[in-house]
């Protein structure tokens, strides 16, 4: 079964981030991820980095992956 830490281990491994939460039941999951590679990019240009850093997991074991993508200015705010 996928973990919470395991999701979030796999974004962290895949993306330079300042901060990543991730909960969930094993199917689906709720993750803030706070990354300097966010900046200038749109809210789909965000997520689309974090599906690229969970690679094949996203179709094979993540049901679904819900996300509020930051960066660290925004963050603090």
């Amino acid at each position: 079964m996928v973990t919470p830490e395991s999701v979030k281990q796999g974004i962290e491994a895949g993306l330079a981030c300042e901060h990543v939460e991730v909960l969930g039941d094993g199917q689906h999951f709720q993750a803030l991820v706070v990354s300097r590679e966010f900046a200038g990019k749109s809210r789909v240009q965000r997520h689309q980095l974090v599906y690229k850093a969970l690679g094949e997991r996203m179709r094979e074991e993540i049901h679904a992956l819900s996300m509020r993508t930051l960066t660290p200015e925004e963050w603090t705010s």
